[in-house]
């Protein structure tokens, strides 16, 4: 399985220097929505990860999210154990809600974890239904992270209003897929990825169901990359790969001794089987 056929290609320009909080990196390639100048606030939090999981298009395994984080030893277990990228909930109504200011402490100690590893991780933060782009924007500021993922029932122009607001910062559109196979056209939304997960009346996301993985495959064909969710587990996540060979991989309560609290052996099996795959 080769990720860089499906994946696309993304825009690269180099950039003289970064400013990393205390320190810089020197001739590192950036994104093509990169401005380094006009986001000193944000790279002051945020900037190590800027040589991040998105740069892995052309590697042959997916990339993975551990989503659900919401504790400092559950955040450095999952980095341990490989992931390129973690996910805070900032629903209020779910069990995995975490307050903006806790991400932000989590994340910079993310960055002492990862200091001369060589490896970055992508922070991402999940909103549901918020009530404007600009309320996504404040929060994402204010945790610090390096995307966005729409989880609710955002509207198609919901995501254009937001394209200009988030900067350089990747955004992710989860659409959700009903028992029928329905699931909303893919190609409205101005996106750099969409997500599927499972249409749940009751909650978003982390239900532990599984999608036909079907619908993902012929999504994937839609879409510029697609993240493959709902219920995927160590056990699961392999046939999942093979049969849909999605651009990431997201698990999250197939990964927990309860709401909210990660297993980091089910973490490192998770791992262990996208990479074996």
């Amino acid at each position: 399985m080769n990720c860089s056929s499906r994946c696309g290609a993304y825009a690269w320009e180099n950039t003289d220097s970064l400013r990393l909080g205390n320190g810089e990196l020197n001739n590192q390639a950036s994104f093509g929505r990169l401005n380094v100048q006009s986001r000193p606030a944000y790279l002051g939090v945020n900037a190590w990860a800027r040589e991040n999981a998105w740069a892995r298009e052309a590697m042959d395994t997916p990339l993975i999210k551990i989503c659900g984080i919401t504790n400092q030893d559950d955040a450095r277990a999952a980095i341990e154990a490989g992931a390129d990228m973690l996910g805070f909930n900032f629903y209020r109504p779910s069990p995995r809600f975490i307050e903006p200011k806790d991400a932000q402490a989590i994340i910079e100690i993310g960055q002492r974890v990862l200091e001369g590893s060589g490896r970055t991780v992508t922070m991402v933060g999940v909103f549901v239904n918020e009530s404007s782009p600009e309320s996504v924007l404040e929060i994402a500021n204010e945790a610090g992270v390096d995307a966005i993922q729409l989880h609710g029932n955002e509207s198609p122009e919901f995501c254009r209003q937001l394209r200009p607001l988030s900067g350089d910062r990747f955004v992710i559109k989860a659409l959700r897929v009903a028992d029928d196979g329905a699931v909303p056209d893919a190609g409205e939304y101005d996106v750099d990825a969409i997500m599927l997960d499972v249409l749940d009346e009751r909650v978003f996301g982390g239900t532990g169901r599984t999608i036909d993985w079907s619908i993902a495959r012929r999504t994937r064909e839609l879409v510029p990359r697609l993240f493959l969710a709902g219920g995927l587990s160590p056990e699961s996540v392999v046939d999942a790969i093979n049969s849909v060979q999605p651009y990431a991989v997201d698990a999250c309560s197939a990964l927990e001794s309860s709401p909210g609290r990660k297993d980091a052996l089910r973490m490192k099996a998770f791992v262990r089987a996208v990479h074996s795959g």
